[in-house]
């Protein structure tokens, strides 16, 4: 019990910190009285491209702020404390790729906030369970399909000042980085009724040897 407290305090400390941080930025940002939505996304713009890596850590007001806080630590948590391996690999690519991706594809607008990482942590999460088949992540993709299924409406333009764009680059950069990862984090126990000829062999080889008894060229009459 005390290692997964642990593990559970670890895995949350990434997603404090980088809220720590956005809410260090936008409270700068107030204090100082620039506005850094200039360092969003603009796409097909050369100086548009510094917002793939800048436009996450930018957001429009408290309140957007405040509305992706939350998402950040209850899905960041999750992510590194199942998939502490790839956690941080899978957050750098969606945030790369997404960013990128929207420079190519979306409006010519200024795109900022980490919703795009949310996304993409939100997808992983959700397909990573269904395609391993381990129970526990099983239970994390319903969880997940529970407290933010309604985040799905986010990837369509039903609002102007909304970047679908980026909800919807960041959810498939998700589903993506799940498929490719698949065989890489924890994986669901294989039975021997499940394992295919080969597989079974070498199952069986990691196994002790059972012992057969004494034959009957040197069993003592």
């Amino acid at each position: 019990m005390k290692k997964i407290h642990t593990q559970l305090v670890s895995a949350f400390m990434i997603p404090f910190g980088f809220v720590a941080l956005l809410w260090l930025i936008k409270i700068s940002e107030g204090l100082l009285g620039v506005d850094l939505r200039t360092f969003g996304v603009y796409p097909l713009s050369i100086s548009g491209l510094r917002g793939v890596l800048f436009s996450p850590l930018i957001h429009g007001g408290y309140e957007h702020l405040v509305s992706n806080t939350f998402p950040v630590l209850i899905l960041g948590t999750a992510l590194f404390y199942f998939y502490s391996e790839l956690g941080l690999r899978i957050t750098l690519l969606a945030w790369l790729m997404s960013g990128i991706w929207v420079w190519v594809f979306a409006r010519e607008a200024y795109h900022i906030g980490a919703s795009g990482i949310i996304y993409s942590w939100a997808a992983f999460l959700f397909v990573s369970g269904v395609i391993r088949r381990h129970p526990r992540l099983m239970a994390l993709s319903l969880l997940v399909a529970f407290l933010y299924g309604s985040m799905v409406w986010g990837i369509f333009p039903l609002r102007e000042k909304v970047s679908w764009e980026g909800h919807l680059m960041g959810m498939l950069a998700g589903v993506i980085l799940a498929l490719f990862y698949r065989a890489e984090g924890p994986q669901r126990k294989k039975y021997s009724w499940e394992l295919e000829p080969e597989e079974e062999d070498e199952y069986d080889a990691d196994e002790p040897p059972y012992w057969m008894g004494p034959t009957s060229s040197n069993t003592n009459q």
